[in-house]
């Protein structure tokens, strides 16, 4: 049977009813209007010591939930920002050594791809996003040429992240140039570009449908090499240290100083970090020592 709505205060005093503290209850009607009491039930999950009656643990306190929450909400600005560098560093080099390769149009070359299944696939897909898009540059396209598919450094500033990142995936192994791209981004085999990527993407639509970050379980699966040119961390994660955000947010890390150096990332979560430091950065994957971790000093 579906719950029965509550109203702010009838959810408040359930919240009291399950032994959540308050250090100033006149300010959570305010919270609760404006962040969904089941949005923040990730954030106080781990604050239970019974889960089944979900009683809180003593020393519970509502406005460290919202700590929580607004921490999550900075960091997941960073990340997405980490994120954005690199999409636009792939569709750049995908552009780039694709189109003097194989021309401007290679986007559409079925040869170079290994799937003829997944590139019908994506054909058809960057068809119907140019056909619904609103970007100027592509509308202007087709009022000139209307039968003539735009070359690859227009149809690409179209497509989403996701998109790209299988586009990559699809081209032929022995193609230099995918092997090309990954070196840019620091790794000697592409097939680790494809599997963070992949993963990459997960994290990309999490923040932007504004999922929670801190204490995500990672469930896609991806590779991690035994060696770079620049050392990441100083061991190579388990399976079930990859289900949590610290090994890809090092790999994330990794990726923008192979765009670029002097990108201000790492103190920008250093800072964030200094500003929440209740936040127990452990639920998150980060091992006790990981300021001693290569990509981190």
């Amino acid at each position: 049977m579906p719950k029965q709505p509550k109203t702010i205060q009838e959810q408040i005093a359930l919240l009291q009813s399950r032994n959540m503290q308050f250090i100033d209850i006149n300010n959570t009607p305010q919270s609760l209007s404006t962040i969904s009491y089941y949005r923040l039930k990730g954030y106080w999950w781990e604050m239970q010591d019974d889960s089944i009656n979900h009683h809180f643990a003593p020393n519970s306190y509502f406005e460290n939930v919202i700590d929580l929450y607004n921490f999550d909400r900075h960091f997941r600005l960073i990340v997405f920002n980490a994120i954005e560098r690199i999409e636009i560093a792939l569709r750049t080099k995908l552009i780039y050594h694709l189109s003097l390769g194989y021309s401007a149009e290679w986007y559409l070359n079925p040869s170079i791809f290994q799937d003829p299944k997944r590139f019908t696939s994506f054909v058809d897909k960057i068809k119907m996003d140019m056909k619904n898009s609103s970007e100027e540059f592509i509308v202007k396209h087709f009022e000139n040429h209307p039968n003539e598919m735009p070359e690859s450094w227009k149809a690409l500033e179209v497509i989403t992240l996701g998109t790209l990142s299988k586009l990559y995936s699809n081209l032929k192994h022995q193609l230099p140039e995918k092997n090309n791209i990954a070196k840019e981004f620091g790794l000697n085999n592409q097939k680790y570009l494809v599997s963070w990527l992949l993963t990459i993407t997960v994290l990309r639509n999490i923040i932007a449908h504004h999922g929670r970050l801190w204490n995500r379980v990672i469930i896609n699966k991806y590779d991690w090499p035994s060696s770079t040119p620049k050392p990441i961390l100083s061991y190579i994660p388990t399976n079930h240290q990859r289900r949590k955000i610290f090994p890809i947010l090092s790999a994330i890390i990794y990726m923008n100083n192979q765009i670029s150096s002097d990108n201000h990332i790492r103190q920008e979560l250093f800072d964030l970090f200094a500003q929440f430091p209740n936040v127990q950065l452990s639920k998150m994957g980060f091992p006790a020592n990981w300021k001693n971790e290569p990509i981190w000093q």
